[in-house]
């Protein structure tokens, strides 16, 4: 599948399922909702960062599209974190219920990476795209080390 399929798939995806972020019906469609967003945001980034660190060819068109997406879906796992969705299938923390700003916070700051990303990738400079790379991976990082069960 092309990136520019993958992309329009993802966005109609997301369009359809916006409505759905303000209200689920029960815990575990919040717990499905934000593990696909984050896993179409990591599948992204990681695309992006395996050019970063040579392990895949540098595609510049590839870069900024897939960044691009990351940083769209980026804005919407969050409201998934819904009271009751600490249980069930998820490798969250009980942490992000009892540290809620703090967790917005990090989201807050990996979102503000993840546009710093996009931007790098649209340039097409690989250096610049390397830097966000890093920066953006130590936000997710950090998240991950105070709110992610291994």
């Amino acid at each position: 599948m092309t990136i520019r399929k993958t992309l329009w798939i993802t966005l109609a995806l997301v369009a359809i399922s916006l409505p759905a972020a303000a209200q689920f019906a029960k815990p575990d469609d919040a717990i499905k909702y934000r593990k696909s967003a984050l896993f179409v945001m990591q599948q992204n980034f990681s695309r992006v960062a395996a050019m970063a660190s040579g392990k895949a060819p540098f595609d510049p068109k590839v870069a900024a599209e897939s960044a691009a997406v990351a940083e769209y879906v980026s804005k919407l796992p969050w409201a998934a974190f819904t009271e009751g969705s600490d249980k069930g299938e998820t490798k969250s923390k009980p942490e992000i219920w009892k540290e809620s700003a703090k967790f917005k916070e990090y989201a807050d700051k990996m979102q503000g990476e993840m546009v710093k990303l996009s931007a790098a990738a649209k340039s097409g400079n690989l250096d610049s795209i390397k830097t966000a790379v890093a920066a953006t991976g130590g936000t997710c990082k950090t998240c991950h080390d105070a709110y992610r069960k291994e």
